[in-house]
């Protein structure tokens, strides 16, 4: 039997990087799975990818800005599958730019995926897993959470935000059984990460790497499963060392 036979996941960003190597693996460990991405295309040939797995696989295209759209996630989730036991809170965006020639526009949508986007799922997640004996979420924070990085503004203030409001709900819904961690990766070598950066961030890496998604998949399920029955409001950090420096 999987560390997740039978639950309910829905991973958000969930047609390509770190949420796609989670629903894998959870689909692996038994789980039901619901991809939400605003790619529909990937989603939907993701889904029938890990439908030749386990037919108990629903993409959903949404928006995880749209108070409605996140709604929808969790009302069709209920209606499939019955229930919400694990949320990967993972969908995100960010780029490198200078902050005094950063458009107010540009902060606002930066800020507005990454931290207005993940209290929407955080608090449609937790409004389901009220109705029944609780569940676990993980927000995907980062690295960049804990330390700055010149060009990055928007997105690590956001990432320091998700860090924090992962500690408040966590303590806030702890004695209803809903568990909330974080997941705050490295360097992590996915197409977002330009082929002609990723030798120079590994140099920069105390493990003279990048860490893979797959890695990240595993901690994710860790933090999901009961093998961290004791763990939340915590920021579990793969890094390759990077933040100890």
């Amino acid at each position: 039997m999987g560390k997740s036979q039978d639950k309910v996941a829905v991973i958000t960003g969930g047609a390509s990087g770190i949420g796609a190597a989670t629903a894998r693996l959870f689909v692996s460990e038994g789980a039901k799975v619901v991809l939400v991405d605003l790619n529909e295309e990937k989603g939907k040939a993701f889904e029938k990818e890990l439908k030749e797995l386990s037919q108990e696989v629903l993409f959903i295209k949404a928006n995880i800005t749209s108070e409605e759209e996140v709604k929808n996630i969790f009302k069709q989730t209920v209606e499939t599958f019955g229930k919400v036991d694990v949320v990967f809170n993972n969908a995100g965006i960010g780029r490198v730019h200078p902050s005094h020639d950063l458009e107010y526009s540009e902060w606002r949508k930066t800020v507005n995926v990454d931290l207005d986007g993940v209290f929407l799922v955080a608090r449609e997640s937790i409004r389901e897993m009220l109705k029944t004996d609780g569940g676990t979420i993980v927000n995907t924070a980062s690295m960049y959470g804990w330390v700055g990085s010149p060009g990055s503004a928007a997105y690590n203030a956001a990432k320091g935000g998700v860090i924090n409001l992962t500690r408040s709900l966590a303590l806030e819904y702890a004695e209803q059984n809903i568990r909330i961690n974080a997941l705050c990766p490295g360097f992590i070598d996915t197409p977002i990460i330009p082929e002609e950066d990723k030798q120079a961030l590994a140099a920069i890496t105390p493990l003279k790497r990048l860490g893979k998604t797959e890695e990240m998949a595993k901690a994710v399920l860790f933090m999901a499963s009961d093998d961290s029955s004791y763990m939340t409001g915590n920021s579990l950090t793969l890094d390759g060392g990077y933040t100890a420096q």
